[in-house]
């Protein structure tokens, strides 16, 4: 028994090639590098980190010091260690681009990339 036809591999290889495609259109052309960082706890933005610095940067914030971030020389920042049972926060990598987003829910903390700094009465968009 043949696991798959000819044809079935092409429309594979296709579905494949396009989103390698899609991902690399993302991060080249449309994912804008974002310039802040800012941190929330239980939805109150407690920290607001400048990733076009430059410099490199290991720090957390006061309602939660077991929760550490991460700032790189590169623009982007990171969960890097966290004292909740899953680690999904440090796992999440390395954020940099305008709208990316990470969090880490039993010590709710929420970090968002953005390109401008927030204006507390404004709508929540990633500009």
């Amino acid at each position: 028994m043949k696991f798959a036809r000819k044809t079935d591999v092409i429309i594979i290889a296709i579905l494949v090639l396009a989103a390698i495609l899609s991902w690399t259109i993302y991060t080249d052309v449309l994912g804008k590098k974002g310039t802040y960082a800012e941190i929330y706890y239980r939805s109150e933005l407690v920290k607001t980190v400048d990733l076009a610095s430059g410099k490199e940067d290991t720090f957390s914030i006061p309602q939660e010091p077991d929760v550490v971030f991460h700032l790189y020389e590169d623009g982007s920042i990171a969960f890097v260690r966290s004292d909740c049972p899953d680690q999904i926060c440090v796992h999440s990598g390395k954020l940099s681009l305008a709208g990316q987003q990470a969090a880490c829910l039993p010590n709710l903390i929420y970090i968002k990339i953005v390109s401008e700094k927030a204006d507390p009465g404004a709508p929540d968009l990633y500009i």
